[in-house]
């Protein structure tokens, strides 16, 4: 955070100098060079004075080493490693240090030392060396005095710096230099003095052409970094490496600390937000309540027997179903669809708000057929877990149930058509703290997708498509054979509405076909109410979704003004 301190901003220890001030002292520098040599001699610096601004740096120093030590405290009375704790006092210190022999101490009343580091390795202290001073101290503590400035002798050297007692740890954090440092320091700067005066006056245009030069050229990088950005429309940080200390490197840096907190609440909005939410903040549209009437293809994929794997499982049924959903997602998310919903055990995909090459409902059964296949692999791998186990044991009754818990399943249904797409909840600008908003999809394909993912459990099939899924796809890929299933006049409908199995060709068993198409024929004599010939086609088919049918039909036959559509009683 910066300090405001008189004309100067200050960021820690930094000094952010004005750009306005640099530019006008380059100038005021050109003008009055004659001048210069004169006026630079006669700054004089004293010891006293470099003194006083070293005490300046180590009292803000000392302050970040008491906060420190308060706060390792508590975590000593948590956890009670005080090694831990004085182990992280030395690094704080070590931040702060400028020359080469820098020293941070802590010592209690009595001399003992509970943490001491220094720029110089050789310095290492048994207790504190300087008895007078440690006497001193305790004096002036003992007079309500509890911080200020010391001087102390050690390594038969002088020392002065800071301190302050921690009442917590009962000890005095001392923050000290070592007075010979700052004499070699003072003999530099003149030295350095008299090769700047005759530097200056030959090199001075020179230098000040290459300073502005590089003072621009610094906010030309941060211009074409931000350009870069915004043309990307991808926040990223500047780098700061090699710019000055000046206010516009302090903007620059206060750009990237915004940057990276954006970043993160991107990063977070868009695992809670749909990609199409999530594209449409990233190109600067605003999300507000809207929405509208739009053709879409609906996915709802549901966990079988999901009662049983919670009551089997407990708290554990979230792990199993962050595993599957990590595969259900990326499946969806590889076919250009967006996560509408998750409710537990199923999710709600939706496909058409994105831009993509193939048609929603193509994308839509790749995806189904991707959740089946990534479920099926899961259960694969359980069952390679189980053979390892019963290579040297079998399963306990216990282990048996868990195992079958986690043999996850699921039905796809896919049905497509128009429903109300947008965004609603409440959205209050004054107080955003107080608004809500959720991405949803309302409609009937909605229901009619939910519906037929719960035919998939009635027929056994894996997926149940809708005629119109089936229309669209047909239209654009041959990859599919669609193979009629059943009319079904669900709970709620007054219409049959026929439901379809997408076999993908590419990917499964060809002498399923064969199978497949006798089953056509029984369900077409089916439809026509010749129930004898559909059983005995049935039963050649050797399909498990055949069950339902001769369930049905048991040894009856059609009865009277048959339609061919079996109405449910259940949703």
């Amino acid at each position: 955070m910066a300090e405001k301190k008189g004309l100067f901003s200050k960021v820690g220890n930094t000094v952010i100098i004005p750009l306005r001030i640099k530019i006008l002292a380059i100038f005021i520098s050109l003008i009055v060079l004659s001048n210069f040599a004169t006026n630079f001699i006669s700054i004089q610096f004293t010891q006293k004075e470099i003194i006083n601004l070293n005490n300046t740096i180590m009292v803000q120093q000392l302050k970040e080493l008491y906060t420190n030590a308060a706060n390792q405290f508590q975590i000593y009375a948590y956890s009670g490693d005080k090694d831990a704790c004085n182990e992280s006092m030395c690094k704080v210190a070590e931040s702060g240090f400028a020359n080469n022999n820098s020293l941070a101490v802590g010592i209690s009343p009595e001399g003992k030392l509970f943490f001491m580091t220094s720029n110089n390795p050789e310095i290492k202290w048994d207790s504190f060396p300087d008895s007078l001073a440690l006497e001193n101290l305790n004096t002036q503590r003992s007079q309500g005095i509890e911080e200020g400035s010391v001087y102390f002798m050690g390594d038969e050297t002088e020392y002065f710096g800071v301190y302050k007692f921690q009442d917590d740890w009962n000890y005095y954090i001392i923050r000290a230099e070592r007075r010979s440092d700052l004499d070699e320091k003072n003999h530099s700067i003149y030295a350095y003095i008299a090769i700047v005066i005759f530097s200056l006056t030959i090199l001075f245009i020179v230098i000040g052409y290459i300073i502005l030069r590089k003072e621009f050229g610094v906010m030309r990088k941060f211009t074409s970094e931000l350009i870069r950005m915004q043309q990307s429309k991808k926040l990223e940080l500047i780098d700061l490496s090699k710019a000055p200390n000046d206010d516009v490197t302090y903007m620059a840096a206060s750009f990237n600390n915004l940057s990276s907190q954006v970043n993160n609440l991107l990063d977070t909005f868009q695992k809670f937000v749909s990609k199409d939410i999530v594209a449409k903040a990233y190109s600067g549209q605003e999300v507000g309540l809207e929405g509208s009437q739009r053709e879409l293809t609906m996915l709802f994929s549901d966990v079988k027997s999901f009662t049983y794997r919670t009551e089997t499982l407990g708290n554990d049924i979230i792990e199993v179903l962050n595993v599957h959903y990590n595969r259900v997602i990326q499946n969806v998310h590889y076919s250009n669809g967006i996560v509408g919903s998750i409710i537990g055990d199923a999710i709600l995909a939706v496909y058409g708000t994105l831009e993509a090459k193939k048609s929603k409902s193509v994308n839509a059964i790749q995806s189904a057929w991707g959740i089946t296949r990534s479920t099926a692999a899961l259960r694969e791998e359980m069952k390679a877990r189980r053979q390892e186990i019963e290579k040297s044991r079998s399963l306990t009754e216990s282990e048996e149930r868990v195992f079958q818990a986690v043999l996850v399943d699921v039905g796809v249904g896919i049905d497509g058509g128009k429903v109300f797409y947008g965004t609603i909840g409440r959205n209050d600008e004054v107080d955003p703290l107080q608004a809500h908003m959720a991405n949803t999809v309302i409609g009937d394909t909605v229901n009619s997708a939910s519906r037929l993912e719960g035919l998939t459990r009635i027929y056994h099939i894996p997926v149940i498509v809708s005629a119109y899924v089936k229309e669209e796809v047909e239209a654009e890929s041959d990859r599919y054979i669609f193979f009629e299933i059943d009319t079904v006049q669900v709970k709620g409908k007054t219409q049959g509405k026929k439901i379809y199995f997408p076999f993908d060709k590419e990917d499964m068993d060809a002498s399923l076909i064969s199978r497949y198409q006798l089953f056509s024929d029984g369900l077409k004599a089916y439809y026509e109410g010749d129930w004898t010939a559909a059983r005995k086609l049935f039963k050649k088919t050797e399909l498990e979704l055949t069950e339902v049918f001769l369930e049905r039909m048991g040894n009856k036959s059609a009865p009277e003004n048959w339609s061919g559509i079996w109405t449910m009683t259940t949703k």
